[in-house]
């Protein structure tokens, strides 16, 4: 066997070791390219420390990220203890809504055996909740480590990768700055774009008295990343639910809202500030998504539609490089 064949068997057993930690390095790499700039102005230009200026660095993005990470935990942990505890309650108030669902609409929403299963997801919720919890501090150790490691040898680091990418030095920088459009674009445009619909759905659910509109509120801004049905798949079974309480008035004036408002703030936020951030085209987000979500976890909001474009992008490069077409677009 010769030494080819040796080092690529190696790989492979080190990617497959290390899998798990993918999340925490492609995170590392979005903060990376987010603070670069910054960075390399103040450690080149005004000569700061570099390792003072990463650890400056880490601090901030570690408050960003610690922000909504304790919001959710604030708004989401008080009902999932309340379900683990209350399960009997929980599922006669399901029973109850199926019931006046039914006589609504003919449509039976839960059977015996949907309910069995119900409950035993809800009494599987805590240890599921322990392992993805110690996974998720796993991986935001190492995505803060590699944030470190590259801010203080960022120079060397895009020297080797320009050197090994068996590509022209115009389709390296090409794709270069591709990725850092479309990182930018959806690590940042898009959760403005989640913030912007969130605090737009919150309101309405306060107007049109939805109970625990400040948790709805909040689950609407993080289905929000899925344009034009994202927020439908929460403020849908609301007014479902209002309508079968028989809070008609609400339901209705939640209905109209939705759909003027939230639905127009959706539209009118994606075509602004995703024009100006990336020009990321809705279908490019929405593939990236289902295949990201299923390759790497969280991160893969970010990474999946960057996975797409960089097909769309590297097919480009194949045709410049490749065939007489020079002009492909």
């Amino acid at each position: 066997m010769g030494s080819r064949p040796k080092t690529d068997c190696i790989l492979f057993i080190l990617i497959g070791n290390l899998y798990f930690l993918l999340p925490g390095i492609l995170g590392g790499i979005t903060l990376y390219i987010l603070g670069r700039n910054l960075y390399f102005r103040l450690v080149f230009k005004r000569k700061w420390s570099k390792g003072w200026t990463a650890l400056l660095f880490i601090l901030v993005f570690l408050i960003i990220v610690a922000i909504p990470v304790y919001i959710s935990v604030e708004l989401v942990s008080p009902k999932i203890n309340s379900l683990i505890k209350n399960q009997d309650k929980v599922m006669a108030a399901l029973h109850i809504f199926s019931d006046r669902v039914f006589k609504l609409t003919g449509f039976k929403l839960l059977e015996d055996e949907n309910v069995k299963n119900i409950s035993d997801k809800i009494s599987n919720m805590v240890p599921r909740l322990i392992n993805s919890t110690a996974n998720i501090l796993t991986n935001l150790i190492m995505m803060f480590f590699l944030l470190y490691y590259m801010l203080v040898n960022g120079r060397q680091v895009e020297r080797y990768l320009q050197r090994i990418i068996p590509l022209e030095r115009a389709n390296v920088d090409k794709l270069a700055s591709e990725t850092k459009t479309l990182i930018r674009a959806n690590a940042l445009g898009i959760p403005i774009i989640c913030l912007i619909q969130g605090i737009a759905a919150t309101i309405g659910y306060w107007i049109f008295g939805v109970d625990d509109w400040q948790l709805w509120g909040f689950v609407t801004g993080v289905f929000a990343y899925f344009p034009l049905i994202g927020t439908m798949i929460v403020w849908v079974p609301l007014v479902v639910y209002q309508f079968s309480m028989g809070d008609n008035l609400m339901a209705t004036g939640l209905t109209i809202y939705s759909i003027i408002v939230t639905g127009n703030v959706d539209y009118i936020t994606r075509l602004s500030l995703m024009k100006k951030m990336g020009n990321v085209h809705p279908l490019i987000t929405v593939l990236g998504v289902i295949v990201g979500l299923g390759l790497f976890g969280f991160v893969g909001l970010i990474f999946g539609p960057l996975l797409v474009s960089y097909f769309l992008v590297l097919v480009k490069i194949y045709m410049n490089e490749f065939t007489d077409s020079k002009e492909v677009e």
